[in-house]
């Protein structure tokens, strides 16, 4: 949910009179620094970024034909930001799609309209890192992918 970071440390802290190891993780688009417990990270959505040869599954997604969705926008927001709050690109990436293509024929509210920004962000952004090119260069096949 919070987008590409990189883990820059393994520390083992007290908290609450328990020892546990943390993951320290720079979180690159706001150069934030959070803790992860180790042994959550897999439950708060901590995963490696996609390999090179995933990313063409993720491209092919976006040109996907949008999926009717729930027209109450509060019930489709949260089914949205429940797929985004699970880590995976692949959810992330329908966000995103159906969104975009949503907004082609409808308004979106100014809360869709900031999910959708943060998925497009996340998908830009691990684009980029998997095929070592700069987020700029990843968000204009993103954009040329989707305008489809």
């Amino acid at each position: 949910m919070h987008g590409v970071g990189i883990i820059s440390d393994i520390t083992t802290k007290t908290v609450l009179q328990k020892r546990k190891k943390y993951f320290i993780v720079e979180l690159l688009n706001t150069k934030m620094t959070v803790m992860v417990p180790v042994d959550k990270a897999e439950e708060v959505g901590l995963r490696p970024i996609i390999g090179k040869k995933e990313v063409p599954k993720i491209l092919n997604l976006l040109k996907e034909d949008y999926e009717e969705q729930e027209e109450d926008w509060k019930i489709r927001y949260q089914n949205n930001l429940a797929k985004v709050k699970s880590g995976s690109i692949t959810e992330v990436a329908e966000v995103c799609r159906n969104l975009y293509k949503r907004a082609k024929d409808k308004e979106l509210s100014i809360m869709e309209r900031k999910l959708y920004e943060s998925a497009y962000s996340l998908i830009i952004n691990e684009i980029a890192l998997a095929r070592n090119m700069n987020t700029e260069e990843a968000g204009n096949m993103v954009s040329e992918i989707l305008s489809v």
